[in-house]
């Protein structure tokens, strides 16, 4: 009998020890931040774009500010997971023998961005990108990196990258672009994701122009970097003093995003005070973005 009492007392403290493990286990999940990543299917994302705004698929028509979009999708999930931290934007797109062109390499040295290369075949058509899309997808739904996937996609082929990113746990939302007539994303896809929404005409205006349409001409002199970065700071001034230092509280955690409404009003401000687009203009987005922030943090 004795030796049956030590056994339970045993047992007992066996079940104690595993339910202090769990609760700790617990404890430290409840901690620990949800994180959100956004794929960008560049394929998809020209081919709707343009059609939406500058009425072709064509690439060679219209100029794209992937780095103003990019800002602009990342301030949408700020919105969206309120209380997730992004792990990075992943921008899928094809290229002949997996070589960034210049536009790409511009992408890739973006702040939080990871460029990934499919094939480019002689027709132009992307090869090998939907599977990228699916191991990036399920390696870090299963290693837990991400709990919640934002998918700017329409092809019907990403579905199984869906079904493995929640066989995982994780979460995935489907993003799409208006599409003027029709729609562009296949239905297999959008019954199989977790949640779903369309972004309009007005989201995406500011960041794609035709080519022989600029808002102003690009044939006159480039400015400098360092003449951006002067307007940039002006711009700041001018914005600070009208919307005070409470307004300069709640941007400075989102260093060194701008969320979409000031970048927009940002960029058309400097473009009539230069009198010189910058839209495809990455170089020199960035500097003006690099005035506007350093005016402000030295006023902080």
């Amino acid at each position: 009998m004795e030796a049956m009492n030590d056994d339970l007392a045993a047992l007992r403290a066996r079940i104690d020890r595993t339910n202090e493990l769990l609760t700790r286990m617990l404890a430290e999940v409840a901690k620990t931040p949800s994180t959100h990543a956004i794929f960008v299917d560049a394929g998809y994302l020209y081919a709707a774009t343009g059609r939406l705004v500058a009425g072709t698929e064509d690439r060679r028509a219209f100029d794209l500010d992937a780095e103003g979009l990019i800002e602009a999708l990342i301030d949408k999930a700020r919105q969206i997971f309120a209380d997730s931290r992004l792990l990075r934007v992943y921008w899928y797109d094809g290229a002949r023998r997996r070589i960034h062109t210049a536009e790409q390499q511009t992408i890739a040295e973006l702040p939080d961005v990871k460029v990934r290369l499919g094939n480019l075949n002689a027709n132009n058509q992307q090869k090998g990108v939907d599977s990228l899309i699916r191991t990036d997808l399920e390696s870090l739904a299963r290693h837990r990196a991400i709990s919640d996937a934002a998918l700017l996609g329409g092809d019907e082929d990403l579905v199984s990258a869906v079904e493995a990113a929640q066989g995982y746990g994780a979460r995935v939302h489907l993003w799409g672009i208006e599409a003027p007539e029709g729609r562009n994303q296949a239905e297999p896809l959008l019954w199989e994701v977790d949640s779903q929404r369309t972004l309009d005409l007005e989201f995406f205006k500011p960041y794609v122009a035709r080519r022989t349409a600029h808002a102003y001409e690009t044939g006159g002199t480039r400015p400098s970097r360092e003449d951006v970065r002067f307007v940039g700071a002006q711009i700041a001034a001018k914005w600070l003093s009208s919307r005070g230092r409470e307004a300069l509280v709640e941007l400075l955690p989102g260093h060194p995003y701008l969320p979409g409404p000031v970048d927009q009003d940002l960029l058309v401000e400097a473009e009539g005070l230069l009198q010189y687009s910058l839209r495809g203009q990455a170089d020199l987005r960035r500097a003006l973005r690099d005035g506007f922030w350093e005016h402000l943090q030295t006023q902080y």
